[in-house]
């Protein structure tokens, strides 16, 4: 019997293609920890998201490859390394690898409600995920993630609540219940600026910002005083919300802030029969996709339990995990995950990403 080497498992598995970032996972300084015991071989994939969506495959073929050179035992197991995408961020005191804005062009199309469950299902898998509602005039995040209170501060620092595996911020918090903001562009640029400087975040994967809808001072100030990995944009599907939302997408375009790509929320509601009705129009967030050339993320079906998650505090991916919502959900959480590994990991941090 041929004796299995080091080389020859590092061969084996130069054959196998990381799926989104086109290159073996040899080169890519993915493999660890190999441990070869006679025709037994373990080893480490180091996946660049533990939200990645091709899991499955990558964990298959690199298990066949090996098992090609002989091996009749192979584990593989998976871990994670989520990249910083290489901006310098001098604003925020501790490391945040990725910064990923979550905007629309108008208000009611569940923007909020997508940045929820994106935090939650990054959470999920294992990432370390902050949220941060810059919703200044309706911050609805503490409700919706069931966290009411802000802990005690601690000396010049405010320290993060945190619900299901996320550290959260908000205006709510600050602010009396009720207590409307009518506050000028100055203040706003302020009062987003101590959310990054002031806030004990901890060293983060992913921090998801909710922005408030339209192209006004909030995405502005935002853009200039943290640089984003890149921005997702939510539309419904009809014309009208789409005409909004491509407004706002130019506006991340001429502040050069990647487009990470479209998802569109309320795609249709599913009957009782199993047919589908197209409550708001249909195919308006992958028309829009096309139009600009950037991603379609996914739709997003209309479901009453992610009204009631909104409400009681309990998203739809932690009640519901199994239903049609929460996993678009959580589709869209993956999508979005390999669009900032792979912008990370690509070099050129300026472009939109129109990997696909």
């Amino acid at each position: 019997m041929t004796q299995i080497t080091r080389d020859a498992v590092l061969a084996a598995l130069s054959k196998v293609q990381e799926p989104e970032l086109h290159q073996d996972l040899v080169s890519l300084g993915m493999i660890r920890d190999i441990v070869i015991t006679g025709d037994n071989v373990d080893f480490t994939v180091m996946l660049t998201t533990p939200a990645c969506p091709l899991r499955g495959k990558i964990e298959k073929e690199s298990r066949e490859a090996v098992e090609a050179i002989g091996a009749k035992t192979v584990h593989v197991k998976l871990d994670s390394d989520v990249p910083h995408d290489g901006r310098m961020r001098g604003i925020v005191t501790t490391p945040i690898r990725n910064a990923v804005a979550v905007a629309s062009g108008k208000g009611g199309v569940g923007k909020s409600t997508v940045s929820v469950n994106l935090a939650v299902a990054l959470a999920k898998s294992g990432a370390r995920v902050g949220l941060m509602d810059a919703d200044i005039y309706g911050p609805n995040i503490p409700t919706m993630m069931g966290a009411p209170h802000m802990p005690t501060p601690r000396e010049d620092k405010l320290i993060p609540a945190e619900a299901y595996g996320v550290k959260i911020m908000s205006m709510g918090y600050l602010v009396k219940p009720g207590q409307p903001l009518i506050w000028r562009g100055p203040m706003l640029n302020s009062a987003i600026r101590q959310f990054l400087s002031d806030v004990e975040w901890g060293e983060l994967d992913y921090l998801i910002i909710d922005l408030p809808p339209g192209t006004g001072d909030a995405p502005l100030s935002l853009a200039q005083a943290l640089p984003l990995t890149g921005v997702v944009i939510v539309t419904l599907p009809q014309a009208v919300s789409v005409e909004d939302a491509s407004r706002g997408l130019e506006m991340f375009n001429q502040l050069q802030v990647p487009i990470l790509g479209v998802v569109e929320n309320m795609s249709y509601l599913t009957l009782p029969d199993g047919s589908k009705m197209d409550v708001f129009g249909q195919g308006g967030g992958e028309a829009m996709s096309k139009h600009y050339g950037v991603p379609f993320l996914g739709g997003i079906p209309m479901n009453p339990a992610v009204r009631i998650g909104g409400d009681s505090g309990a998203p739809i991916i932690i009640t519901a995990p199994e239903s049609d919502s929460a996993q678009a959900m959580q589709a869209v959480a993956e999508a979005v995950a390999a669009k900032v590994s792979v912008a990370a990991l690509s070099g050129d941090n300026n472009i939109p990403i129109n990997i696909i």
